[in-house]
């Protein structure tokens, strides 16, 4: 658990020693002031008048290109995208005929379902997130991308066409997401040329690339529609540690470059510069938010490093108090009304600073219900401040009239890299509200984190190109075989963008990196392009590969298939076995290991209880303390977990042997789902569990996801798929879900 960090308060600052720390430190007394140059920039701060929508001209172009082939559209964030998908849907509604509308996130998804549902009406729209199957037959559906994927796979094995004659890939970009960038490549692979594909992405640096791929294995045109206009001007500002905001960036001079202000320039080269907190500190943020709700800058989403930052961040605003009381007033009655429905969001623990400060805190680690209170009161203006982590930037709906930027790097789930420059405009991209600000504005604070002069490049920097993440895994192989042969497989596979990069890209082949993993058994190799993705990234335990053919793929398909057949899951002449058939469904991260668990008959099949708890440990992804307690688990569980590990453990130990990624199994994971489905407090889940609430709550969902492909094999374990079914209802409530 993270343990909240003690802040001197503002008395303390007055007492002499922390007067004399200041002195030693460097830390000025905060005075809202402004450069003279902003004058005239603030002056432009304002409500656009309002008027008649008209739509861009990329938008228009891009309607009209996808009457007649494929299309990707590269936009700056907020820049009307949504509306161009509400116009092609609409068209191919009226014509009789099916769109799919897919996302990367199931909170987007239910967005786009709730604002779909108001333009064509309830019974118009159905979702399918895994979470939510609603009105499945509806003429337009919502849903996740890996749900299509899934039905490209059935449509595939049972010679069905698609139920859909129009796909809309949104935040199109995830093509070149690590994790889940396979799942978007797969869809652009199987799916029918006869479906016309429209793309939305951010912007990015090679959607030409992008597209004479698509055109290459779909044998059409797709056309590209690219907007580099922000519908609201960003203007960069930086904050001196006195509290005067400055120009980040000079004018463009004579060369047409923009470089950093002078007086930027001064202080980044004074050798003892003033600072705005102690090492290891964070900022006064109340004392910001002063400056800011002085020139009207307010408002604000702060970008912070970590969790514990966004979280502590809150009782440093304890001077926020909203300007007028009937906005406090409003801002109350607006929670109350949000919270109603959920008796633990009602008495969140920073429900206080929200409604008394206009401030939140908004993170993975929150509950998802949680952070749609923050999204919908932000949304309506209602909040001074949401303190953030950069995960934020993506996928989620809430603009801001500035961004504030406390550090230049972000943590990709392993180290902390420097900002790309995609990521920063995506970033940026929340700064001005369209249709409520003539500017928006992004605000660099010096400190530890942060490079100024990396920040100042990144405001003028081109988007950062898309790499292939295509990858081989069981799940793909299992189900490319239930209508495939390998010959036509190796076809598919020479479709690949990573294909096309390599051998395409200026007419000649391109190095790539291959990962060679430690510590977890995966020897496999990730095929990612060279060049800017390979530098900024700095994986550790990379080798380049200084020979590298388009074939990699196919060998690593053929070293899966080669462990499947040894494992009967496929016979010699290439076709799934029995067992092949019913473990080609388990599309979750660790099929084999679920299957071997089948097949062993070791899974508490008749227990809905353990079954949930047993599949948490499998799903789970992090490393954890075990050294739990036994007054905490009861002795059933324990017995069936050892058994379950200890079954598994040859089985493991081959797979690892082979190069194949297995993850541990913990008992922590599976005593805090013990507990919520066997009916416990979500507090005394949490405190089993050791984490966040919205860490845990993101635990429950994929064990749900997991359980509801075990319910899928009711022909195959009729028992097993009838307690899945039930361990679902179970751990499916309330705070983790809405009632």
């Amino acid at each position: 658990m993270n343990r909240r960090r003690r802040y001197p308060s503002k008395k303390s600052h007055q007492t002499g020693k922390q007067v004399n720390f200041r002195k030693k430190s460097r830390i000025p007394k905060i005075k809202p002031g402004a450069d003279a140059r902003l004058k005239k920039v603030f002056a432009s701060i304002g409500v656009p008048d309002k008027k008649k929508f008209i739509p861009d001209p990329f938008q228009l172009e891009a309607l009209s290109a996808i009457n007649r082939s494929d299309c990707l559209v590269t936009a700056p964030t907020g820049s009307g995208k949504t509306w161009i998908a509400q116009q092609a849907i609409a068209r191919t509604y009226e014509r009789g005929k099916k769109s799919w509308y897919a996302s990367p996130l199931k909170a987007l998804s239910n967005s786009k379902y709730n604002e779909f549902s108001d333009v064509f009406g309830a019974e118009n729209v159905g979702i399918l997130t895994g979470d939510r199957k609603e009105n499945a037959d509806a003429p337009i559906i919502v849903g996740t991308t890996e749900i299509l994927r899934n039905q490209l796979y059935d449509a595939m094995h049972y010679g069905e066409k698609l139920s859909a004659d129009f796909v809309i890939l949104d935040e199109a970009h995830f093509l070149g997401d690590e994790e889940r960038g396979v799942v978007w490549e797969e869809i652009m692979i199987y799916l029918p040329p006869r479906i016309p594909l429209l793309l939305l992405s951010a912007t990015i640096g090679n959607a030409k690339q992008i597209s004479g791929w698509l055109s290459k294995i779909r044998s059409q045109k797709c056309a590209v529609i690219e907007e580099t206009k922000r519908p609201v001007p960003l203007y960069p500002l930086f904050l001196h540690p006195s509290g005067t905001l400055f120009p980040l960036l000079n004018s463009p001079g004579s060369e047409g470059k923009k470089r950093i202000y002078k007086k930027v320039v001064d202080y980044l080269g004074n050798k003892r510069p003033p600072l705005l907190a102690p090492p290891r500190r964070l900022p006064p943020f109340g004392e910001i938010l002063r400056v800011l709700k002085k020139f009207n800058l307010l408002p604000a989403i702060f970008f912070l490093k970590s969790r514990a930052d966004c979280d502590n961040a809150l009782d440093l605003c304890i001077e926020n108090r909203p300007a007028a009381s009937e906005h406090e007033i409003r801002l109350g009655e607006r929670i109350g009304e949000l919270t109603a429905q959920s008796p633990h969001i009602a008495r969140h623990r920073q429900r206080w600073h929200l409604e008394h400060l206009a401030v939140g805190s908004h993170h993975s680690g929150q509950l998802p219900a949680w952070k749609l209170v923050l999204e919908t009161l932000m949304t309506e203006g209602l909040l001074d401040a949401v303190f953030a982590t950069s995960t934020v930037a993506a996928g989620v709906n809430f603009p801001a009239r500035a961004v504030v930027f406390l550090n230049s790097d972000r943590f990709n789930g392993v180290e902390f890299l420097p900002l790309s420059s995609t990521e920063f405009h995506q970033m940026t991209g929340r700064a001005g509200r369209r249709g409520m600000d003539n500017i928006g504005f992004a605000l660099a604070i010096p400190g530890k984190f942060m490079d100024i002069r990396l920040a100042a490049r990144l405001v003028t920097s081109p988007p950062s190109n898309v790499i292939s993440r295509i990858k081989i895994n069981f799940s793909m192989v299992l189900n490319l075989l239930l209508s495939h042969t390998p010959d036509q497989i190796e076809d598919l596979l020479e479709k690949s963008f990573a294909a096309y990069q390599i051998t395409k890209q200026n007419g000649k082949a391109e190095p790539c990196f291959a990962k060679a993993t430690q510590g977890r058994g995966q020897k496999g190799l990730s095929c990612v392009a060279a060049g800017e993705a390979g530098r900024r990234e700095g994986w550790r335990g990379f080798q380049k590969i200084a020979a590298y053919d388009n074939k990699f793929l196919w060998r690593d398909f053929l070293r899966h298939l080669d462990f499947l057949k040894e494992k009967n899951y496929v016979t010699k002449n290439n076709r799934l076995t029995d067992d092949g058939m019913w473990a080609s469904q388990l599309r979750v991260d660790q099929p084999l290991m679920i299957g071997e668990a089948f097949r062993l008959n070791i899974f508490p099949e008749s227990d809905p209880t353990l079954l949930a708890a047993i599949i948490a440990s499998f799903v789970d992804d992090h490393d954890s303390d075990d050294n739990i307690e036994k007054k905490y688990f009861p002795k059933r569980l324990l017995t069936t977990f050892l058994n379950i590990k200890k079954g598994l453990g040859p089985f493991s130990k081959e797979m690892t042997s082979r190069g194949f990624e297995v993850r541990h199994l913990f008992l922590r994971p599976a005593t805090a789902i013990y507990a919520w489905a066997a009916g416990q407090p979500w507090e005394k889940a949490v405190l089993f569990s050791e984490m966040e609430e919205g860490t845990l709550a993101m635990l429950v969902l994929r064990t749900a996801d997991n359980l509801r492909h075990i319910r899928a094999l009711s022909n195959v374990f009729p028992e097993a798929a009838k307690t899945a079914a039930t361990a679902i209802e179970l751990i499916l409530r309330e705070p983790v879900v809405a009632e």
